[in-house]
């Protein structure tokens, strides 16, 4: 499908593993609810199967067992075969990784406010949830009940 109108929201990928050769369907409603909303747009994905004895191959979204018919979006062709192969090295076997590219929606407004006082991003990074997960019980065994 092409594209509707150019990004203008923070434009991000992901990979995200799951054990065995296939997705789940755990994971296409929660996808569909977010580009639902409209926090984000699919660009491109991709779902990247490597198999018990180390051998790749990459599917488009459609062509998955599990149902991505919710889950509206581009297909942009971000990714490229030599992008997917570089994922695909650090994967463990018998894995599949769906691989998303998307914009972030919900930051359009700040995004735009951004571009136009002339910012630009020096950093961007996530912060695990192990991490936060942690901080949050800290401060909370700190503070008093």
């Amino acid at each position: 499908m092409p594209a509707t109108s150019p990004p203008v929201g923070p434009v991000e990928w992901v990979a995200i593993s799951f054990p065995g050769p296939t997705l789940g369907p755990a994971v296409t409603a929660p996808l569909a609810a977010l580009v639902g909303t409209g926090s984000v747009r699919v660009l491109d994905a991709v779902v990247v199967h490597k198999d018990a004895e180390g051998d790749v191959r990459d599917v488009e979204l459609e062509d998955e067992d599990v149902a991505f018919d919710d889950v509206d979006g581009e297909v942009l062709e971000l990714l490229s075969h030599d992008d997917l192969l570089s994922i695909a090295e650090s994967l463990e076997r018998d894995t599949t990784t769906l691989v998303l590219i998307w914009e972030n929606l919900w930051a359009t407004g700040f995004a735009e406010a951004v571009r136009s006082r002339g910012g630009t991003v020096l950093a961007h990074d996530r912060v695990p949830a192990a991490d936060v997960e942690l901080a949050v019980s800290a401060a909370t065994q700190g503070s008093p009940a």
